[in-house]
């Protein structure tokens, strides 16, 4: 069955699932002018202060929010989606949408076998402060998936009410599209880690370390995005200076082979990514290769 969930104006928008991801998308929904209408939670104190901060919401039981509501956003914790889900009646017609980027959308079947069309929405974004992320979330990418054509039209409507990019996302791809979300949110965290315990050696702080790297890591994000990946990088590989990669390599040696391994990993892609561009050539990539083998 088909979903029909009536239009974006008058669908009505429920939560189970009241912790910082549930009440930032609730409170951007809601600013935009969507009906959010009723929450739930484990915890229903988290489902009161969703509400507080919408008119006529309304905390109630997860079966009241299903009952209620036209299209449901299941924000619980991954590893409760499929409990939440099972746990419910659902309606033909209605839609049922996690908000993980990793679990798969099957885990709602449960309400899929009810009638229910059901999908993902996963804003590529931090969710440490409610507050923050509702002021972050404009200009995100929001991914997509539903193979309800309805569903999936509605849920483009929010991402575009919301102000943010849609990336529509096939089934059977959300571990490897998370995963790809990790290169570059939490392991930038690891890149400063490495870099921290380098300047710890001459008694720098963390601080001093992020304060003195952040103007240069907003400089590269501003290339990336203006001339690409690898049209952006910067670097000794990308200029060919094969002299900086020996002494580094040789530098790192004092921080153990776990450090020099890393720093060689790292180099390695470079060079590739270097090589496909056209910054260097096939001899320059061995003179790299060579060098990092010393």
């Amino acid at each position: 069955m088909s979903a029909d969930l009536g239009t974006p104006d008058t669908v009505r928008i429920g939560f189970i699932g009241a912790g910082r991801l549930g009440c930032a998308l609730a409170w951007s929904l809601a600013g935009r002018g969507l009906r959010v209408t009723h929450a739930a939670s484990g915890q229903p104190a988290e489902a009161q202060a969703l509400c507080a901060r919408i008119p006529r919401s309304e905390a109630v039981s997860a079966q009241a929010v299903a009952d209620a509501c036209d299209l449901v956003f299941v924000t619980t914790p991954d590893g409760v989606i499929e409990r939440a889900t099972t746990a419910l009646r659902w309606r033909p017609g209605m839609g049922v949408v996690h908000c993980s980027g990793v679990t798969d959308v099957e885990v709602l079947q449960a309400a899929r076998e009810q009638g229910a069309a059901i999908g993902g929405f996963h804003p590529m974004q931090t969710f440490g402060d409610p507050d923050a992320a509702v002021a972050s979330l404009p200009g995100s990418t929001i991914t997509v998936e539903a193979q309800d054509a309805r569903l999936d039209a509605l849920l483009g409507t929010l991402v575009t009410r919301l102000g943010c990019r849609i990336n529509r996302l096939p089934a059977g791809m959300r571990a490897r599209y998370h995963a790809s979300a990790g290169f570059t949110s939490q392991f930038v965290n690891v890149l400063f880690a490495q870099a921290a315990t380098v300047w710890a050696s001459w008694g720098a702080s963390e601080e001093d370390v992020v304060r003195a790297m952040m103007p240069m890591v907003r400089g590269t994000l501003a290339s990336i995005e203006s001339a690409g990946v690898a049209g952006g990088m910067p670097g000794p590989v990308s200029r060919g200076d094969v002299g900086s990669v020996e002494k580094h390599v040789a530098a790192l040696a004092e921080f153990g082979p776990e450090m020099q391994a890393f720093y060689r990993t790292m180099c390695q892609t470079t060079i590739e990514l270097a090589l496909r561009h056209g910054a260097i050539d096939e001899a320059r990539a061995k003179q790299f290769e060579a060098a990092l083998s010393t």
